[in-house]
Protein backbone atom coordinates (compact mmCIF):
# COMPACT_ATOMS: atom_id res chain seq x y z
CA UNK A 1 0.00 0.00 0.00
CA UNK A 2 1.77 3.06 -1.25
CA UNK A 3 2.68 5.74 1.20
CA UNK A 4 1.92 3.86 4.39
CA UNK A 5 4.19 4.21 7.38
CA UNK A 6 6.97 1.67 7.73
CA UNK A 7 4.72 -0.79 9.54
CA UNK A 8 1.03 -0.91 8.77
CA UNK A 9 -1.12 -1.43 11.88
CA UNK A 10 -4.39 -3.35 11.64
CA UNK A 11 -7.09 -4.17 14.18
CA UNK A 12 -9.33 -7.18 13.62
CA UNK A 13 -12.30 -7.57 15.96
CA UNK A 14 -13.31 -11.08 16.99
CA UNK A 15 -9.87 -12.29 15.93
CA UNK A 16 -9.22 -14.98 18.50
CA UNK A 17 -10.79 -17.70 16.32
CA UNK A 18 -12.33 -18.58 12.98
CA UNK A 19 -12.28 -16.15 10.08
CA UNK A 20 -11.06 -13.29 12.27
CA UNK A 21 -8.01 -15.27 13.34
CA UNK A 22 -7.19 -16.10 9.72
CA UNK A 23 -7.57 -12.44 8.71
CA UNK A 24 -5.09 -11.52 11.44
CA UNK A 25 -2.74 -14.28 10.29
CA UNK A 26 -2.99 -13.18 6.64
CA UNK A 27 -2.36 -9.52 7.39
CA UNK A 28 0.48 -10.48 9.71
CA UNK A 29 2.05 -12.50 6.90
CA UNK A 30 2.32 -9.23 4.96
CA UNK A 31 4.61 -7.90 7.68
CA UNK A 32 1.88 -5.86 9.34
CA UNK A 33 1.47 -5.33 13.08
CA UNK A 34 -1.91 -6.82 13.97
CA UNK A 35 -4.16 -6.16 16.93
CA UNK A 36 -6.15 -9.24 17.91
CA UNK A 37 -9.47 -7.95 19.19
CA UNK A 38 -11.13 -10.38 21.59
CA UNK A 39 -13.91 -10.08 24.14
CA UNK A 40 -12.31 -12.79 26.29
CA UNK A 41 -8.84 -11.64 27.31
CA UNK A 42 -7.45 -15.16 27.85
CA UNK A 43 -8.67 -16.42 24.47
CA UNK A 44 -7.12 -13.35 22.89
CA UNK A 45 -3.81 -14.07 24.60
CA UNK A 46 -3.81 -17.66 23.35
CA UNK A 47 -4.46 -16.45 19.78
CA UNK A 48 -1.65 -13.88 20.06
CA UNK A 49 0.77 -16.54 21.28
CA UNK A 50 -0.16 -18.79 18.36
CA UNK A 51 0.22 -15.97 15.84
CA UNK A 52 3.56 -14.92 17.28
CA UNK A 53 4.78 -18.51 17.07
CA UNK A 54 3.95 -18.30 13.34
CA UNK A 55 6.03 -15.13 13.01
CA UNK A 56 3.24 -12.57 13.16
CA UNK A 57 3.79 -9.26 14.96
CA UNK A 58 0.56 -9.65 16.94
CA UNK A 59 -0.70 -7.97 20.10
CA UNK A 60 -3.87 -8.42 22.13
CA UNK A 61 -6.67 -5.86 22.32
CA UNK A 62 -9.38 -6.60 24.86
CA UNK A 63 -12.49 -5.47 23.02
CA UNK A 64 -16.18 -6.07 23.60
CA UNK A 65 -17.88 -4.34 20.67
CA UNK A 66 -21.12 -4.00 22.66
CA UNK A 67 -19.49 -2.03 25.48
CA UNK A 68 -18.70 1.69 25.21
CA UNK A 69 -15.99 1.67 27.87
CA UNK A 70 -14.25 -1.39 26.41
CA UNK A 71 -14.17 0.13 22.93
CA UNK A 72 -12.96 3.51 24.20
CA UNK A 73 -10.17 1.81 26.18
CA UNK A 74 -9.13 -0.19 23.13
CA UNK A 75 -8.87 2.96 21.01
CA UNK A 76 -6.88 4.69 23.74
CA UNK A 77 -4.44 1.78 23.91
CA UNK A 78 -3.55 1.93 20.20
CA UNK A 79 -0.68 4.17 19.11
CA UNK A 80 -1.83 4.20 15.50
CA UNK A 81 -4.18 2.44 13.11
CA UNK A 82 -4.26 2.01 9.34
CA UNK A 83 -6.80 -0.75 8.81
CA UNK A 84 -9.91 -1.72 10.78
CA UNK A 85 -11.60 -5.04 10.07
CA UNK A 86 -14.99 -5.23 11.79
CA UNK A 87 -15.27 -9.01 11.98
CA UNK A 88 -16.90 -9.73 15.37
CA UNK A 89 -20.40 -11.10 14.90
CA UNK A 90 -23.08 -13.36 16.29
CA UNK A 91 -25.85 -15.43 14.71
CA UNK A 92 -28.49 -14.64 17.30
CA UNK A 93 -29.50 -18.23 18.00
CA UNK A 94 -31.01 -20.90 15.82
CA UNK A 95 -34.59 -21.18 14.59
CA UNK A 96 -35.24 -17.66 13.32
CA UNK A 97 -38.78 -17.81 11.97
CA UNK A 98 -40.18 -14.25 12.06
CA UNK A 99 -43.52 -15.39 13.50
CA UNK A 100 -41.74 -17.05 16.42
CA UNK A 101 -39.04 -14.43 16.84
CA UNK A 102 -37.04 -14.24 20.02
CA UNK A 103 -36.82 -10.47 20.23
CA UNK A 104 -33.83 -10.61 22.55
CA UNK A 105 -31.97 -12.65 19.91
CA UNK A 106 -32.81 -10.04 17.27
CA UNK A 107 -31.57 -7.27 19.57
CA UNK A 108 -28.38 -9.20 20.28
CA UNK A 109 -27.67 -9.68 16.57
CA UNK A 110 -28.21 -6.00 15.81
CA UNK A 111 -26.28 -4.84 18.89
CA UNK A 112 -23.20 -6.86 17.92
CA UNK A 113 -23.35 -6.99 14.12
CA UNK A 114 -24.45 -3.40 13.48
CA UNK A 115 -24.29 -1.11 16.50
CA UNK A 116 -21.01 -2.71 17.54
CA UNK A 117 -19.53 -1.90 14.15
CA UNK A 118 -20.66 1.73 14.42
CA UNK A 119 -19.31 1.97 17.97
CA UNK A 120 -15.88 0.56 17.06
CA UNK A 121 -15.60 2.46 13.78
CA UNK A 122 -16.37 5.81 15.39
CA UNK A 123 -13.90 5.17 18.20
CA UNK A 124 -11.14 4.26 15.73
CA UNK A 125 -11.80 6.99 13.15
CA UNK A 126 -9.53 9.61 14.77
CA UNK A 127 -6.63 7.14 14.45
CA UNK A 128 -7.60 6.12 10.91
CA UNK A 129 -7.79 9.75 9.79
CA UNK A 130 -4.09 10.10 10.61
CA UNK A 131 -3.16 7.15 8.37
CA UNK A 132 -1.92 7.69 4.83
CA UNK A 133 -4.01 4.84 3.38
CA UNK A 134 -6.77 3.94 5.82
CA UNK A 135 -9.17 1.08 5.13
CA UNK A 136 -12.32 -0.15 6.85
CA UNK A 137 -13.60 -3.64 6.04
CA UNK A 138 -16.97 -4.76 7.42
CA UNK A 139 -17.47 -8.51 7.42
CA UNK A 140 -20.96 -9.07 6.06
CA UNK A 141 -22.61 -12.04 4.32
CA UNK A 142 -24.34 -12.64 1.02
CA UNK A 143 -27.45 -13.56 3.04
CA UNK A 144 -27.65 -9.83 3.73
CA UNK A 145 -28.11 -9.13 0.01
CA UNK A 146 -31.76 -8.23 -0.54
CA UNK A 147 -31.26 -8.83 -4.26
CA UNK A 148 -30.15 -12.41 -3.67
CA UNK A 149 -32.76 -12.99 -0.98
CA UNK A 150 -35.51 -11.90 -3.34
CA UNK A 151 -34.12 -13.98 -6.21
CA UNK A 152 -34.26 -17.33 -4.44
CA UNK A 153 -32.99 -19.54 -1.67
CA UNK A 154 -30.29 -17.88 0.43
CA UNK A 155 -30.32 -20.36 3.26
CA UNK A 156 -32.82 -20.81 6.08
CA UNK A 157 -35.37 -18.18 7.07
CA UNK A 158 -33.61 -15.73 9.35
CA UNK A 159 -35.20 -12.84 11.23
CA UNK A 160 -32.06 -11.91 13.20
CA UNK A 161 -28.80 -12.76 11.41
CA UNK A 162 -29.58 -12.07 7.73
CA UNK A 163 -31.39 -8.76 8.37
CA UNK A 164 -28.55 -7.66 10.67
CA UNK A 165 -26.17 -8.10 7.74
CA UNK A 166 -28.53 -6.15 5.46
CA UNK A 167 -28.49 -3.40 8.09
CA UNK A 168 -24.68 -3.58 8.22
CA UNK A 169 -24.49 -3.25 4.42
CA UNK A 170 -26.65 -0.13 4.59
CA UNK A 171 -24.45 1.30 7.35
CA UNK A 172 -21.35 0.57 5.24
CA UNK A 173 -22.84 2.61 2.41
CA UNK A 174 -23.59 5.53 4.72
CA UNK A 175 -20.00 5.60 6.01
CA UNK A 176 -18.70 5.53 2.44
CA UNK A 177 -20.97 8.45 1.55
CA UNK A 178 -19.91 10.53 4.55
CA UNK A 179 -16.22 9.77 4.07
CA UNK A 180 -16.19 10.08 0.27
CA UNK A 181 -14.00 13.19 0.36
CA UNK A 182 -11.38 11.53 2.58
CA UNK A 183 -8.80 8.84 1.81
CA UNK A 184 -10.68 6.26 3.88
CA UNK A 185 -12.02 3.38 1.80
CA UNK A 186 -15.00 1.56 3.37
CA UNK A 187 -16.28 -1.74 1.97
CA UNK A 188 -18.28 -4.80 2.98
CA UNK A 189 -16.99 -8.34 2.49
CA UNK A 190 -18.70 -11.70 2.18
CA UNK A 191 -16.39 -14.57 3.23
CA UNK A 192 -18.68 -17.29 1.89
CA UNK A 193 -20.13 -20.18 3.89
CA UNK A 194 -17.16 -21.08 6.07
CA UNK A 195 -16.97 -23.80 8.68
CA UNK A 196 -16.90 -21.89 11.98
CA UNK A 197 -18.54 -22.27 15.37
CA UNK A 198 -21.14 -19.71 14.25
CA UNK A 199 -22.74 -22.40 12.07
CA UNK A 200 -21.70 -25.51 13.97
CA UNK A 201 -18.85 -25.99 11.47
CA UNK A 202 -21.31 -26.88 8.70
CA UNK A 203 -19.76 -24.45 6.22
CA UNK A 204 -18.11 -25.69 3.03
CA UNK A 205 -15.21 -23.22 3.00
CA UNK A 206 -12.30 -22.94 5.39
CA UNK A 207 -11.84 -19.86 7.59
CA UNK A 208 -8.62 -19.21 5.67
CA UNK A 209 -10.56 -19.11 2.39
CA UNK A 210 -13.11 -16.79 4.00
CA UNK A 211 -10.37 -14.43 5.16
CA UNK A 212 -9.05 -13.85 1.63
CA UNK A 213 -11.63 -11.24 0.62
CA UNK A 214 -11.04 -9.22 3.80
CA UNK A 215 -7.31 -9.24 3.18
CA UNK A 216 -7.88 -8.08 -0.40
CA UNK A 217 -10.07 -5.17 0.72
CA UNK A 218 -7.65 -4.28 3.53
CA UNK A 219 -4.87 -3.93 0.97
CA UNK A 220 -6.72 -1.97 -1.71
CA UNK A 221 -4.65 0.63 -3.60
CA UNK A 222 -5.36 4.29 -2.88
CA UNK A 223 -7.59 4.53 -5.98
CA UNK A 224 -9.53 1.40 -5.00
CA UNK A 225 -13.30 1.18 -4.63
CA UNK A 226 -15.31 2.40 -1.66
CA UNK A 227 -18.93 1.82 -0.71
CA UNK A 228 -19.11 -1.61 -2.35
CA UNK A 229 -19.84 -5.20 -1.34
CA UNK A 230 -17.46 -7.95 -2.49
CA UNK A 231 -16.87 -11.66 -2.34
CA UNK A 232 -14.15 -13.70 -4.03
CA UNK A 233 -15.99 -13.57 -7.36
CA UNK A 234 -16.38 -9.79 -7.39
CA UNK A 235 -19.15 -7.34 -6.55
CA UNK A 236 -22.13 -8.69 -4.60
CA UNK A 237 -25.46 -6.93 -5.32
CA UNK A 238 -26.93 -5.05 -2.40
Amino acid sequence: MAGMSEKTIALVTGANKGIGYEIAAGLGALGWRVGVGARDERRGEVAVEKLRAAGVDAFGVRLDVTDDASVAAAAEALDGLDVLVNNAGVVGGMGQQPTAADLDAVRTAVETNVIGVIRVTNAMLPLLRRSRSPRIVNMSSSVGSLTRQAAGDMGPISVAYAPSKTFLNAVTLQYAKELHDTNILVNAACPGYCATDLNGFRGVRTPEQGAAIAIRLATLPDDGPTGSFFDDAGVVPW
